[in-house]
């Protein structure tokens, strides 16, 4: 009973009087903090986002296109470990796309800004075109005089050998080849398989441009990827029929040939030359014969392992920015800013309970 009469206990309402009796105070921060958070967050750039949602064609076959089936369902997907013939599942797809090879491939795309102002190539629009705050111009500045006095090893400008090579960025090059890494991301359903192309970008014609050709250039890569083997095969048997057709042709020339010169021979040897000759004439047709029918099967291959896409959601220019909300931000900040404000104003009184 002792114990339970020296607790304390807290008295809300002499807080709330506390709080109330410093109400100028609150103003005041309030009036600060809303000043501050609205020249850090309205200068800063806005940012538009859009997606893409295909479903690409899978190549499994058997029990274990079953197994697949079955393990998608509890939402677990077992990649190439059933006996598909891909070596490239869609769930390494994000992983092409973060690439630098396929991020490199993107700088070539011709886009326009939504007001038509710009109009040029993805790099050269990322490297002159790209808005940033006002906040960031002093660190700018900053790390230019550092690179005046101070050059780093490779300062050399993006391109100046022509085109980018992903195998040997410059750290200019490297600085642009994260940013788009960080525009541009990719996310793949485990039981449907469905990609997701998601693009930030601060202009909303770019965005939309961009995502598209991110789309379309997955879509060569998975093509490109399904039908190599085939391609070979087709390029293979393509040379080897253009080497029997010739080699027919010279059997035709020499046969032709032989049966010109040798009209109504009777000796028997020229005779089995002849049959001889025209023996090999056909023995190269039925070779030319058998490639062109191994080359029409090997052109069938291709088009059988050429994959089709379903779009589901096809590429939109964003009417409404996505990024930064302003308005949750000065919210954020003037909660943060009264809590704190309140737990100063309160700590004597709370230091009695602690």
């Amino acid at each position: 009973m002792e114990g339970q009469k020296n607790q304390k206990v807290i008295d809300l309402r002499k807080i709330g009087q506390l709080l109330w009796s410093r109400k100028k105070l609150f103003l005041k921060v309030w009036a600060i903090t809303f000043v501050l958070a609205c020249a850090w967050i309205f200068p800063q750039p806005r940012s538009y986002d859009t997606s893409v949602m295909l479903a690409p064609e899978t190549v499994e076959g058997g029990a274990s296109s079953t197994l697949s089936s079955i393990a998608s369902s509890f939402g677990v997907n077992i990649g190439n470990a059933t006996g598909s013939s891909d070596a490239i599942y869609p769930l390494l797809y994000p992983d092409v796309i973060s690439s630098n090879d396929f991020i490199v491939g993107l700088f070539d795309i011709p886009v326009q800004t939504k007001d038509g102002e710009v109009q040029t190539d993805y790099l050269d629009y990322l490297i002159h075109h790209q808005k940033v705050s006002i906040w960031s111009y002093p660190k700018i500045w900053i790390n230019q005089g550092i690179n005046v006095l101070f050059p780093p090893e490779d300062n050399a400008p993006v391109g100046a050998k022509g085109k980018v090579d992903p195998s040997h960025l410059s750290r200019k090059e490297e600085m642009i080849v994260e940013a788009v890494r960080g525009n541009v991301r990719c996310s793949v359903d485990k039981k449907t398989d469905v990609i997701t192309l998601s693009v930030s970008d601060q202009d909303p014609l770019v965005c939309a441009t961009l995502a598209d050709s991110v789309r379309a250039r997955l879509q060569e890569f998975i093509i490109h990827y399904r039908t190599s083997k085939a391609r070979i095969d087709v390029e293979y048997f393509s040379r080897m029929a253009q080497e029997a057709h010739q080699d027919y042709q010279k059997a035709v020339n020499a046969y032709s040939h032989y049966c010109d010169t040798h009209r109504d021979v009777i000796l028997q040897s020229m005779q089995s030359q002849r049959d001889e000759l025209e023996n090999d004439m056909q023995m190269k047709f039925n070779t030319y014969n058998i490639m062109c029918t191994q080359l029409s099967a090997a052109q069938a291959k291709v088009q059988e392992r050429t994959p089709a896409f379903t779009i589901l959601q096809n590429a939109s220019v964003p009417t409404k920015a996505s990024s930064p909300k302003r308005m949750i931000f000065v919210a954020a900040m003037l909660f943060l800013a009264t809590i704190v404000t309140g737990v100063i104003v309160s700590r004597e009184y709370l230091k009695t309970f602690f």
